[in-house]
């Protein structure tokens, strides 16, 4: 009995301290989603969703618990660096499914494979976020790859989609081939070690310098493709446009959050000797896209294709603060942004998938007179856009702010500059946006949005339409609300360690 006691509360706590738990149960309900569709023969959709919704939000109780209790094995590192970026991919994949279940219901796909692909990308990238050791970090940088890439072409009757599709895998396998060509310089010269600390303390040890060159340069074209860094961004639009738009609305933040996690580990902890020079590059690289995706955004006719530049500039923003590096400010400042842009720029996309959704339309001037169909529509992109843009008083200002402030006092300074004029560029094309919207005259049919939804929308599909408002009040709060507690945020994000 006293051996039963004794061993009861170490079973209990075993579990909880797995440090890959979150990603247990994630694992366990794609099993089951599967399981019972197979089971249901595809007529229970609405219990799959609620399964997916229940997985991730248990998921993130689970990885806030493990927060004060990090730990380190061969394959993850567990601490909270990591946990942050685990936390914001859980969010990511929550709110997007929250409101992706409307669109894939309507447009008469299968449920299941969806939730199943959308949960895949997000558990890669949660892995990807605390990977320790090379082969960890590529295969799990394929498996949000290639989950990504079969979601872009899930609407396999739509030719975009498919273009859309062929395009990301076959970029996908350029960047996936550099990054791997990347790696291999490292195993030799380290004595075939994988995991990230030991590499690093062989090759400083052994000194090989071309060789290590070389593999500064692959890696960094690799990771551009995943960032969608100037000069490695062609097929971002093409894929944004083509895509269905919940997809896009989860690539937009997904890719934002998982390789700037992995990118910051990785080069800071296998070339930190070689900070000046990755520094430069990278400086150069984000200020290009900078400029390049808030300019040719306003040529844009497309609302997605508008939408798929500014996350080429919103990355260059991001790497200021991982050029800043230092772990009390720097990172900080650009792990708040990355969470300020997460509701942000899905909160930006919940509003387009609806419209979408109703007028099977994505032109810029069918927004025209949005206002007199549909205010309630109308109120997403108001408080949102500006917040994008870094307009005053929305949170995107503050976070803005902060990245920009610390990256000036980190030595950032052309980049700096460039980040503050191309976000005044950034407002114009939103703004344009909000004014057609109030003050533009349609062109289409005077008939309310909301009684045209009703041939592509079925009644039975309530609960996702109710589901897909929360979760647009629930971002638009977010993004606008959270500038009033910036100081918190930063003051949580401090001191985030690898």
């Amino acid at each position: 009995m006293n051996d039963i006691n004794y061993l009861l509360p170490k079973l209990i706590l075993t579990p909880a301290n797995l440090p890959i738990l979150p990603e247990i149960i994630l694992i366990l309900s794609l099993t089951g989603i599967i399981l019972i569709d197979l089971l249901n023969k595809g007529k229970n959709t609405i219990l799959l969703y609620k399964i997916s919704l229940v997985s991730l939000f248990v998921s993130a109780v689970v990885l806030l618990c493990q927060w004060e209790f990090p730990v380190v094995s061969e394959r993850s590192h567990s601490s909270d660096f990591s946990n942050i970026f685990r936390f914001f991919l859980l969010i990511c994949s929550l709110l997007s499914v929250s409101s992706s279940v409307d669109y894939v219901l309507s447009s008469k796909v299968a449920l299941a494979e969806f939730l199943l692909f959308k949960l895949t990308a997000g558990l890669g990238g949660m892995v990807l976020s605390c990977a320790n050791d090379l082969i960890t970090i590529y295969v799990s940088l394929e498996f949000l790859a290639l989950s990504s890439c079969f979601l872009s072409g899930y609407t396999k009757r739509d030719m975009r989609s498919n273009e859309a599709s062929t395009k990301f895998l076959s970029m996908s396998g350029a960047s996936s081939s550099l990054l791997l060509y990347g790696f291999s310089p490292l195993y030799g010269p380290s004595g075939g070690q994988l995991q990230l600390n030991e590499t690093v303390d062989r090759i400083l040890l052994n000194q090989y310098v071309s060789i290590t060159y070389i593999s500064v340069a692959f890696i960094t074209a690799g990771t551009a493709f995943k960032l969608s860094l100037f000069p490695f961004h062609q097929w971002t639009p093409d894929v944004y446009e083509g895509s269905p738009t919940p997809v896009v609305a989860f690539l937009s933040v997904t890719s934002k959050v998982a390789a700037p996690a992995s990118f910051t580990r990785l080069f800071g902890l296998i070339f930190p000797y070689l900070s000046n020079e990755w520094h430069a590059a990278v400086g150069l690289l984000a200020t290009f896209s900078m400029i390049l995706g808030n300019l040719i955004a306003v040529t844009q006719r497309s609302i997605k294709r508008m939408l798929a530049y500014p996350p080429i500039s919103q990355i260059g923003y991001i790497m200021i603060g991982v050029l800043a590096a230092d772990s009390g400010n720097g990172y900080a400042s650009m792990i708040t942004y990355t969470f300020l842009y997460i509701f942000m720029n899905l909160g930006t996309f919940a509003r387009i998938t609806p419209f979408g959704l109703r007028t099977g339309t994505d032109n810029i001037r069918d927004y025209a007179g949005l206002y007199m169909k549909d205010p309630v529509l109308t109120f997403s992109p108001v408080l949102r856009s500006p917040s994008l843009g870094g307009m005053p008083p929305p949170s995107g200002f503050f976070g803005k702010l902060h990245l920009f402030w610390h990256g000036w006092k980190a030595g950032s300074y052309p980049s700096v500059p460039v980040a503050l004029v191309t976000s005044v560029i950034s407002i114009y094309y939103y703004l344009k946006i909000i004014k057609s919207m109030f003050t533009g005259k349609s062109g289409r049919s005077d008939t309310p949005i909301t009684s045209r939804q009703n041939s592509l929308v079925s009644p039975s599909i309530s609960i996702s339409k109710n589901s897909l408002e929360i979760a647009m009040i629930i971002r638009a709060l977010a993004s606008t609300l959270s500038g009033i507690f910036i100081d918190p945020i930063i003051e949580i994000t401090r001191n985030t360690f690898f």
